[in-house]
């Protein structure tokens, strides 16, 4: 039986609620990095597979990626996030373009939405995450957890331990006036340390962008 978790949502939901609509009108910032990070992901995706998101957004990896996989359940904890991830996929519904199998709900790893049944997951993603998780040990755990054997935890995480004399101060002074998130500093050697003592073998990196956004993957042991 699958082990229950229960947690209040973090307290960066709200944040993440309110800057949505702003977050959605967004450029992608390294298109020419986006998309090296979306080929690498779906070289490990098979048609069959049963695929969770964490920290999906306003959906669009999402909509870019579930259709080349079975099931697709994209989540973030940030409801105003999935309120216009959900107007997405209800546009490329009545344009025929939505990915079958794709389901968007609010929710954190913890949550109960988010539990596979007895079989799994094939693999779980998350990207520009784990530095925004306020508890990212537990959390590594819960997609080990998640994951069936041999599944895989795709992700890309920026790492600005080297840079944190300049940055952990601004965001410390921001984050006292609610205009930034909680924000963790790690470096590349951190962040892998913390994925293989969650029970992970990592199987490939990448940078993309250099020098500070690291792609893994890694499967679970």
């Amino acid at each position: 039986m699958a082990t229950t978790w229960t947690k209040d949502m973090p307290s960066s939901a709200g944040f993440w609620s309110k800057v949505a609509r702003k977050y959605a009108a967004a450029p992608i910032r390294n298109q020419d990095a986006y998309e090296k990070t979306l080929e690498r992901t779906r070289a490990h995706l098979g048609s069959q597979d049963s695929v969770l998101e964490l920290g999906c957004g306003t959906g669009t990896t999402a909509l870019l990626l579930a259709g080349n996989v079975r099931s697709y359940l994209a989540t973030d904890f940030a409801s105003g996030m999935i309120e216009i991830a959900e107007a997405k996929l209800k546009d490329g519904a009545e344009a025929k373009e939505a990915p079958q199998g794709l389901r968007f709900a609010v929710a954190d790893v913890l949550s109960d939405k988010v539990e596979p049944g007895e079989t799994g997951y094939d693999a779980v993603v998350a990207f520009n995450f784990l530095h925004l998780v306020e508890n990212a040990d537990e959390t590594l755990s819960r997609i080990h957890q998640l994951l069936k054997p041999g599944g895989l935890y795709i992700s890309k995480t920026v790492c600005l331990k080297r840079r944190a004399w300049l940055f952990a101060p601004l965001v410390k002074a921001m984050q006292l006036v609610g205009k930034a998130p909680f924000v963790r500093f790690l470096s590349f050697d951190m962040l892998e340390d913390k994925i293989r003592s969650a029970g992970f073998e990592i199987i490939e990196t990448g940078t993309y962008p250099a020098p500070y956004s690291r792609f893994v993957v890694a499967r679970k042991l």
